[in-house]
C-alpha cells in the first residue's frame, strides 16, 4: 500500500502566500533567502505572473536556472522573468539582494532547486553553487559586469510568438547584456536569417549543433564562416542538405570542389569535437579523409547513417586518428556490399579497447565480408552493444561470429540477423525454419557465455513493416498472429 506524505507546514505556508499572492515587495525584501527557490518553483508552477516578477526583481542569489522550472516555453511567463530582469536593472544596488549575474533559460535539470530542501543551511549553499557558476561563464573582463543570458535555441522559418518576443528583446538588449546559446537546432532557415541571429549569439559559445537545412552548396559556403567560428563544438550532428547536387546546371565541378573545400576546412578549428553524426549527408562521399584527418581532438562517437561512402573514405578509417579512442561506431544503412571491409577491420583492431557500442544494421554484408571482420571482433573486450541487423549471413557464418563472441563479456545488446536459410526461394520466411535455425543459434551461444538480451530478426515485412524476431520465444509480425 503506498503511504502518502503530507506536505511540511513550510510548504503549506508557501503554497498559501503563493496562491493568494499575498507577498508584496516589502515582504520579499525581508524573507529569508533560503525560502525564495521554494516560493518561485510555486509560483512557475501556478502561473502567478505578477508574484513572478516580484520574485525576479528582490531575487537574492548571482543565479536564476528559471529555465529548469518552465517545461514548455510560456510567452506571458518568460515576459513576467524579463520584465522582472529590466525592472531589477533600473533599481539600483539592495543591501540584501546580490547582482543578478546568470539568468539560465535552458531547460534542462539543475540541482539548485533542491538544495534548500537539502541542508539546513540552505541559504549558504544556495549561494556557493551560485557562485562557482558564475565563475564558470565569465570569459572576458569587458564582460563580467553584463548579466549573463544562456539559451538553447531550435531555429525555423517560422517561429513561435515566444521565441519572436525573446529575439526582438534581446535584439535591444544586446549591447548592455551577455547572450550566449550553447545548443543550436536549425531547421529550413534562410543563411541570410541567420546574421541576425550570430549578432545576437556569439557562435563561439555554441556547444552542440544540429543542422536540417535545404540548403544548396552555395548557401552552405556562406554559412561556413559561421561554422568556423563555433570552435567549441562538442557535438555536430548534419542531416538531410536535400538541395545540395552535383550535378545543377551553370555551376562547373571546380565551383563545386571549392564549395565543399570550404565547409569542410571549417573542421580544423574545432578544438573540443567529440561527437560526429552525419544523416543521409551524400555530398561529403570521398570527403572523409579530409574531414576526419584535420580534426584537432579524438571523436568518442563517429556516425554516418543512410548516407553513400566510397572505398576511399573507408579507407580513411584506418589511418585517421581521430578514431582510434572510439566508444561508438554507427554505420547504419550505409551500403558495404560492394566495398573491401580491411580498412574497416584495421579500424576496429585499434579500438578494440574502447569500442563500447557498434551499429552496422543494413550495411548488406556478405558471409564474405563478415568473415574479414571476425579477428576483429574476437578482440573487442568492451563492446555491450551490437547490431547486425538487415546483413545477409548464412547458418555457418553466423555460428562463425558467435564462437568469435567469448571475449564479450561486457555485452548487454545484441542483435544478428535471421540466418539466409529461414528463407525460401520467393524470400519468404518459413516459421519452421525460423524457430529451430534460431533456436539453435541461441544454444551455440549459450555454450560460450551466458546472453543478457540477444535476439535474431528477419528483414521488415513489406505487408505491416515489422521484423520475426527471436529472443526467448518466436515473435512473428502482425501479419502471422
Amino acid at each position: 500500500m503506498n503511504v502518502h506524505t503530507p506536505p511540511t507546514l513550510q510548504k503549506l505556508a508557501i503554497q498559501t502566500l503563493v496562491r493568494e499572492e499575498a507577498l508584496g515587495m516589502s515582504d520579499l525584501e525581508e524573507m529569508a533567502h533560503g525560502l525564495f527557490p521554494a516560493h518561485f518553483k510555486e509560483a512557475i508552477d501556478g502561473r502567478y505572473i505578477k508574484l513572478i516578477k516580484a520574485l525576479v526583481i528582490a531575487w537574492p542569489f548571482h543565479c536564476l536556472p528559471v529555465g529548469a522550472l518552465m517545461r514548455t516555453t510560456d510567452l506571458e511567463t518568460l515576459q513576467a522573468v524579463l520584465d522582472g530582469v529590466d525592472i531589477r536593472r533600473t533599481i539600483g544596488f539592495h543591501p540584501r539582494r546580490k547582482k543578478l549575474q546568470y539568468l539560465d533559460l535552458r531547460n534542462v535539470h539543475h540541482s539548485f532547486w533542491n538544495i534548500w530542501t537539502d541542508s539546513e543551511d540552505s541559504d549558504y549553499s544556495a549561494e556557493i553553487l551560485d557562485e562557482k557558476k558564475a565563475l564558470q561563464v565569465r570569459p572576458r573582463y569587458a564582460l563580467r559586469q553584463r548579466l549573463k543570458v544562456t539559451v538553447d535555441l531550435c531555429i525555423r522559418s517560422c517561429l513561435d510568438e515566444a521565441q519572436t518576443w525573446f529575439l526582438k528583446w534581446a535584439q535591444e538588449r544586446k549591447g548592455s547584456l551577455y547572450f550566449c546559446c550553447t545548443k543550436m537546432k536549425i531547421w529550413t532557415l534562410p543563411v541570410k536569417a541567420l546574421r541576425h541571429i550570430f549578432h545576437i549569439f556569439d557562435p563561439e559559445h555554441i556547444m552542440e549543433l544540429e543542422l536540417n537545412t535545404e540548403w544548396t552548396l552555395l548557401e552552405l559556403t556562406h554559412f561556413a564562416p559561421y561554422f568556423g567560428q563555433m570552435r567549441n563544438l562538442c557535438k555536430v550532428f548534419l542531416a538531410p542538405l536535400h538541395k545540395i547536387d552535383f550535378h545543377l546546371p551553370n555551376r562547373t565541378r571546380v565551383t563545386e570542389v571549392k564549395c565543399i573545400n570550404k565547409f569542410v576546412s571549417q573542421f580544423s578549428k574545432f578544438n573540443c569535437l567529440q561527437h560526429l553524426f552525419m544523416f543521409c549527408v551524400h555530398f561529403l562521399r570521398s570527403q572523409m579523409n579530409q574531414v576526419l584527418g584535420c580534426l584537432m581532438t579524438p571523436l568518442k562517437t563517429f556516425s554516418i547513417t543512410y548516407s553513400l561512402i566510397s572505398q576511399r573514405d573507408l579507407d580513411s578509417f584506418a589511418c585517421c586518428q581521430s578514431l582510434f579512442q572510439l566508444k561508438h561506431l554507427e554505420l547504419r544503412g550505409v551500403v558495404l556490399l560492394d566495398l573491401d571491409l580491411m580498412p574497416l577491420r584495421g579500424l576496429l583492431m585499434k579500438v578494440a579497447g574502447t569500442l563500447e557500442t557498434l551499429d552496422l544494421q543494413g550495411c548488406r554484408m556478405k558471409d564474405s565480408q563478415l568473415s574479414v571482420l571476425l579477428p576483429a571482433f574476437k578482440q573487442c573486450s568492451q563492446i555491450s552493444n551490437i547490431n547486425f541487423y538487415n546483413n545477409e549471413f548464412s547458418m555457418p557464418f553466423l555460428k562463425d561470429l558467435l564462437q568469435h563472441t567469448a571475449n564479450w563479456s561486457k555485452m548487454n545488446v545484441e542483435q544478428y540477423p535471421a540466418p539466409l536459410e529461414c528463407y525460401d526461394e520467393f524470400a519468404q520466411v518459413s516459421v519452421e525454419r525460423f524457430v529451430r535455425l534460431c533456436q539453435d543459434l541461441m544454444d551455440t551461444l549459450r555454450a560460450i557465455r551466458q546472453p543478457k538480451n540477444t535476439s535474431f530478426a528477419t528483414d521488415i515485412c513489406h505487408t505491416c513493416g515489422e521484423r520475426w524476431v527471436f529472443d526467448q520465444v518466436a515473435n512473428l509480425c502482425r501479419c502471422w498472429q
